[in-house]
């Protein structure tokens, strides 16, 4: 069963493999994006996320659903962001996704990423030593 999370608890991956290991998978491809200590040549102290929740986790089903279109054989899908002030290191969204082999896993968790630092209704402010700045997502590819 595919689980979409927005909260403003710790995030564990360890509950997101849990939550997509499946008996018929031969795969789990899982992207935890920490929080890290630059950007932009600035010293990042700590940072905040916002989101419309109910929004985001619409969406999050939305890019499951796209990715189930795209890769044949996928399992389950867990998709889960951080809300709230959060510290250099912890975890602010964990995707894992299972399926019968590991390449439709992998592509499946980066068109979700990808698709995730797009459009979801998630927002990030940026705290420096002087100063703040709100941060547009932007995917890599």
């Amino acid at each position: 069963m595919d689980k979409f999370i927005v909260t403003s608890k710790p995030l564990s991956v360890d509950a997101a493999y849990r939550a997509v290991l499946r008996r018929d998978g031969g795969g789990i491809a899982l992207f935890a994006g920490v929080v890290r200590d630059h950007h932009d040549g600035k010293l990042v102290k700590r940072i905040s996320y916002s989101a419309f929740a109910s929004m985001a986790k619409k969406e999050f089903a939305c890019y499951a659903a796209e990715a189930r279109t795209k890769w044949k054989e996928l399992g389950a899908f867990y998709i889960a962001h951080r809300t709230g002030p959060l510290r250099i290191t912890e975890a602010s969204v964990i995707i894992a996704v299972s399926a019968v082999h590991r390449a439709e896993a992998f592509a499946a968790c980066r068109h979700i990423i990808e698709r995730l630092k797009e459009s979801a209704p998630i927002w990030k402010e940026e705290f420096y030593a002087r100063g703040r700045a709100w941060i547009v997502n932007r995917p890599t590819v």
